[in-house]
């Protein structure tokens, strides 16, 4: 099992470093519907795997110089608030499984629907130069501590949500909204990481095999970009991450798809 583990986590990692979503939506589904790990210890895991992930990867922008620390110090402590506000909250959901199925559905309809769009519809389209995400302080605290809220519930929030914040809401360069996402999203893992691990929700042993199989697939798969034509993969996995939106909300009343 462990080296299944591994494996897998070296698969969501490249496809994650590929395209740049990072490996937690595809690691928390996977350890829910493949793995039949009950949900709360599936996104227990899943947020501790990518407390790994992340300061790999994160250590690897630092020295590609992609990290606006400035946004990092405003996220980073709003997101770590946020995440405890959000960590409590999933506390109460840990009895209410239907619910959690239901907002986890709809995140990854968000996931789908983004991909999508940026597969399908976006190809071409210029981004913005630069060293720095623009935006004022205030907007990056209320974008860090929502998103905070958001991970310590389902366990997502790295290139799930903080990249296209940077991109899309504060018109980020790509390349630094990613390095400053990763430098980021460290303090809401660890928070949430640190609460599911005192609720006993977190499979240590699939934690760090799945954390260290990701961060090295990260590698690889941010290697295989210029190879790839990444607009269509993005695409194709747009559409798989909507039946796997489906597949929650389904869950959710008791309907199997």
């Amino acid at each position: 099992m462990v080296l299944v583990l591994l494996g897998f986590g070296l698969l969501a990692g490249t496809a994650g470093g590929l395209l740049g979503i990072g490996g937690c939506v595809i690691m928390l589904p996977a350890l829910y519907f493949i793995f039949n790990y009950p949900l709360p210890i599936a996104i227990g895991t899943t947020i501790t795997a990518v407390i790994i992930t992340a300061v790999s990867g994160a250590a690897a922008h630092i020295r590609m110089r992609n990290v606006d620390w400035s946004t990092v110090e405003a996220v980073a402590v709003s997101g770590g608030l946020g995440a405890v506000i959000g960590s409590l909250i999933f506390i109460y959901l840990l009895s209410q499984i239907k619910l959690l199925n239901l907002i986890l559905g709809f995140a990854f309809l968000y996931v789908s629907l983004r991909m999508i769009y940026e597969g399908f519809f976006r190809r071409g389209v210029k981004t913005s130069s630069g060293d720095k995400v623009p935006g004022g302080f205030m907007s990056k605290i209320i974008i860090g501590f929502f998103i905070g809220i958001l991970t310590g519930i389902i366990g997502l929030g790295g290139g799930y949500a903080l990249v296209p914040s940077f991109i899309y809401i504060l018109g980020s360069p790509v390349k630094i909204a990613v390095g400053t996402s990763l430098a980021s999203f460290i303090s809401m893992a660890v928070v949430s990481g640190g609460f599911k691990l005192y609720q006993g929700v977190v499979d240590i042993v699939a934690a760090v095999c799945l954390g260290v199989g990701t961060a090295i697939g990260a590698q690889l798969g941010a290697r295989l970009v210029p190879r790839t034509p990444a607009w269509l993969i993005k695409g194709l996995f747009g559409l798989v991450f909507l039946y796997v939106s489906l597949k929650f909300v389904m869950k959710a009343f008791g309907i199997l798809i």
